[in-house]
């Protein structure tokens, strides 16, 4: 089984590609030069924590460098963010320095799940990074608890905690929405608030 964190294959393949030059050691007069800063623990990024590494397990992985392509095949696992994404076959499209996913392609047997706990399958799920959207295409279905939408594209701005989903020609988009008993007293505001729990991805 392959696994591989792009952003640290990018980070490794630049720094292969460029021979350094040795730092002149310090004068003695001198102090050494402070390392940078490490970012504290669970601090996000300048993109509001959009810059976590993408992590892929597959049974094989071909990087195509000339077209910043890497194509993961076989039991395809993908995680960001708490979201996950399955697939048999992944096409992943990184900037021309390589060191940023800009897209992804998803194919056979896909199913994500986000981390709000939506679940969705498709035939095929492409996903924009800059835009954090996913889009499911084929016989799409997502769902979160007993809540289920379906149709022949749902798109989903994870960040947004919203979707759209549309229908082709001759077909129509089918929702089925469960009302949430909110019970008044105690024991319902005990049950909003106990802590939500994590997704089974």
């Amino acid at each position: 089984m392959a696994a591989l964190t792009l952003a640290g294959m990018a980070v490794a393949a630049a720094a292969a590609a460029q021979p350094r030059a040795a730092a002149p050691p310090p004068k003695a007069d001198q102090p050494a030069p402070a390392a940078p800063a490490a970012p504290a623990p669970g601090a996000k990024g300048p993109n509001g924590g959009k810059s976590q590494p993408v992590t892929v397990d597959s049974d094989k992985m071909e990087r195509f460098g000339k077209e910043s392509l890497v194509i993961f095949t076989g039991n395809v696992v993908a995680r960001q963010n708490n979201n996950v994404q399955y697939a048999d076959r992944m096409e992943v499209y990184l900037d021309e320095k390589g060191d940023r996913v800009l897209r992804t392609v998803s194919t056979g047997n896909v199913r994500i799940v986000t981390s709000d706990c939506r679940t969705g399958t498709a035939r095929r799920a492409e996903y924009y990074d800059l835009e954090q959207r996913v889009v499911l295409i084929g016989n799409a279905r997502v769902w979160q608890e007993d809540n289920v939408v379906s149709g022949d594209t749902i798109t989903i701005y994870i960040s947004q905690d919203r979707a759209i989903a549309q229908s082709s020609k001759g077909e129509r988009v089918k929702t089925v929405i469960y009302p949430r008993d909110d019970n008044a007293g105690a024991a319902g505001a005990t049950a909003k608030a106990a802590p939500a729990t994590a997704c089974v991805n």
